[in-house]
């Protein structure tokens, strides 16, 4: 080869890696340029390097009566890995328990895949034991955002992150879990929106229909009425330049469909709103009720990793056999203070009860985080949240209150998260931190509540999941 030649080759190889190294800073940049909107999620947080095994972490694998006799059994960590937003649904046909799990370590699912990873577990004697854990999906985009629910004939449905694109991931289970259909994307690249941040699941009794709410900026709603198969294109429900945030939803008996969404501006400053989607044809139209206003969040910055809006609004809602629908949610009346935990009732989604404090009245102290579910009979629901009642930054809570009829009365406080150790992060007084922007409430055959959340020594970790289950119903 002459020397020309190899000039040439030279300089071709130089430029081949110079646009190699161009197209790389494109894609690790391209996210906050999807489309014509961009990614302003603070709720996702990349796999921290130093994640490693937490051999010291003690896991229970049979229960045992919680040590403060509150009426639960002992919490429970799922097991010693770096687990995070968990969540829970029961087949009260079965007792079959099923959960998903967010996991940042451990064994990988395939070669070079991208963690964290979306973990599955079952409980086939109402959560006294539980079966080796499985991945949901092997994907080598990372997941997030878990979501499952269960029809009335045993389907499992469920749905997760796989990264901002594709986004939204959904399948479903005829089998306890055993194998699962082939995931549906709800985004695609040649359409708007074409990514996807935080979905909620919710799903008719028969299992026929089935929404998921998710954002892009914008607040969107897709839609199956075959079971799953097939999914609408999505509609957009907001109109507006904040960030729609959805925490709950659930399907009513007549039909109607509700989803409890949460809107901050961009930068999580100023007020942010609690508001409820309604649906009365299938999906097909929303209508928005602006239920509450909060002011700014407080700031959370004093634990590695936190940023502000995390302490902001969240809102979940649960309807009961006889239509009534409930709404928790979290919200302050003083710009960077504390907030309060409320409750409200409504027959139709629109028109609302005054909404009542259930938190602990102190002003200095955090609510967060609510998670509720109806029970077996009308009237009754359960409420849980986090708090730091126990000593503001180093001993949070997970507190739980039930009502049986519709929110007039509510039961005393009961702390769940009652383990004196079995962590790092964990004291006397409670857990260092709420690991995650939720945790999910479920309720059996027999009236008992099931919990599952995460608990860390900050935002940004370590931490793991933990579970507890009453210990009769009632």
């Amino acid at each position: 080869m002459t020397s020309s030649s190899n000039s040439r080759a030279t300089l071709f190889r130089i430029a081949f890696f110079v646009l190699l190294s161009l197209i790389g800073g494109v894609a690790f940049s391209g996210c906050a340029f999807l489309g014509d909107e961009s990614i302003v999620s603070g709720k996702r947080r990349p796999v921290l390097e130093s994640a490693t095994i937490e051999i010291q972490a003690d896991v229970q694998a049979k229960p045992t009566p919680s040590p403060s006799q509150n009426g639960f059994e002992s919490e429970r960590r799922w097991g010693p890995y770096n687990d995070w937003e968990p969540a829970i649904a029961i087949d009260r046909k079965n007792d079959h328990v099923y959960q998903l799990t967010t996991r940042y370590d451990g064994p990988e699912p395939c070669k070079r895949c991208a963690g964290p990873y979306i973990i599955f577990r079952r409980s086939s004697d109402g959560g006294a034991t539980w079966e080796a854990d499985q991945f949901l999906t092997p994907f080598r985009k990372s997941h997030n955002d878990p979501q499952i629910e269960v029809a009335g004939d045993g389907t499992i449905y469920a749905a997760w992150l796989n990264d901002y694109v594709p986004g939204v991931k959904f399948v479903k289970s005829a089998d306890g879990g055993m194998s699962w259909t082939a995931p549906i994307a709800i985004t695609a690249k040649s359409t708007k929106p074409n990514w996807s941040d935080k979905p909620v699941l919710a799903v008719s009794a028969d299992g026929k229909d089935v929404y998921i709410t998710f954002n892009a900026s914008a607040s969107y709603v897709a839609a199956s009425h075959d079971h799953g198969a097939t999914f609408s294109q999505p509609i957009r429900t907001s109109n507006d330049k904040r960030y729609w945030f959805h925490t709950g939803g659930a399907a009513a008996p007549d039909g109607s469909v509700y989803f409890a969404v949460t809107d901050y501006s961009l930068d999580y400053t100023g007020d942010a709103h609690i508001n409820v989607l309604k649906s009365i044809d299938g999906g097909a139209n929303w209508a928005t009720t602006r239920v509450d206003t909060s002011k700014e969040a407080p700031r959370c910055d004093w634990s590695p990793g936190c940023y502000l809006g995390f302490f902001g609004p969240s809102a979940v809602l649960a309807i009961d056999s006889g239509g009534t629908i409930m709404l928790a949610y979290n919200a302050g009346d003083i710009a960077g203070a504390p907030q309060r935990m409320w409750v409200r009732t409504s027959n139709d989604g629109v028109n609302w009860s005054e909404r009542r404090k259930i938190s602990n009245g102190a002003p200095a102290v955090n609510n967060a985080f609510p998670a509720l579910a109806a029970g077996p009979r009308s009237g009754d629901f359960r409420l849980a949240w986090q708090d730091d009642r126990n000593g503001s930054a180093t001993a949070w809570n997970t507190w739980y209150r039930r009502t049986a009829d519709g929110g007039a009365s509510w039961s005393e406080p009961v702390r769940v998260s009652d383990q004196p150790g079995g962590a790092p992060y964990k004291t006397a007084a409670g857990y260092a931190f709420p690991y995650g922007d939720y945790f999910e409430i479920a309720v059996d055959a027999d009236g008992r509540t099931h919990l599952i959340w995460s608990e860390g020594a900050s935002y940004s970790g370590r931490g793991g999941t933990w579970y507890t289950r009453e210990l009769s119903g009632r």
